[in-house]
């Protein structure tokens, strides 16, 4: 691993180069806000594949809708596991109502689905509504999966 990562700000979507070390902390040079907030990030059809495309930073993405009581019901964990996570994993959600573009394209076919991302490419997806620790759990098994590899 270099000395150096690359972070997409979740605000404007800049990348910044940060040394390893402060992986945790540091601000956008572009916007000035900060890299990790604790919080999942929304994300649209044109900031998607921005964020999702760090080879330093996985990202799993919550596909969620409005009207979906399972997907409401999994907020406030998909949340907590946000501030768990981070910033070793950045989570996201996308809306399949507003961004149906995205659905399509990942072929969502049932929500909550979430996704996991390394650089740009989907390491593993999991349908249907989880618990905070079983969210944990999942980007544990996969996130350190991928880095044997």
């Amino acid at each position: 691993m270099s000395d150096k990562i690359i972070i997409p700000c979740p605000h404007c979507g800049q990348l910044n180069r940060l040394p390893a070390e402060r992986r945790g902390g540091g601000r956008c040079g572009s916007c000035g806000q900060a890299l990790f907030t604790g919080h999942p990030v929304a994300l649209t059809t044109a900031a998607f594949d921005r964020q999702i495309g760090s080879d330093d930073l996985p990202v799993l993405v919550d596909f969620w809708a409005g009207w979906c009581g399972p997907c409401r019901a999994m907020a406030p964990a998909f949340e907590a596991a946000a501030a768990a996570l981070e910033p070793r994993v950045r989570l996201a959600k996308v809306d399949t109502e507003a961004e149906p573009q995205l659905a399509a394209r990942f072929q969502i076919r049932s929500i909550p689905t979430l996704i996991l991302f390394r650089g740009g490419r989907e390491i593993a997806r999991q349908s249907g509504a989880l618990s905070g620790g079983q969210i944990r759990a999942f980007v544990d098994q996969h996130v350190a999966a991928g880095a044997a590899r």
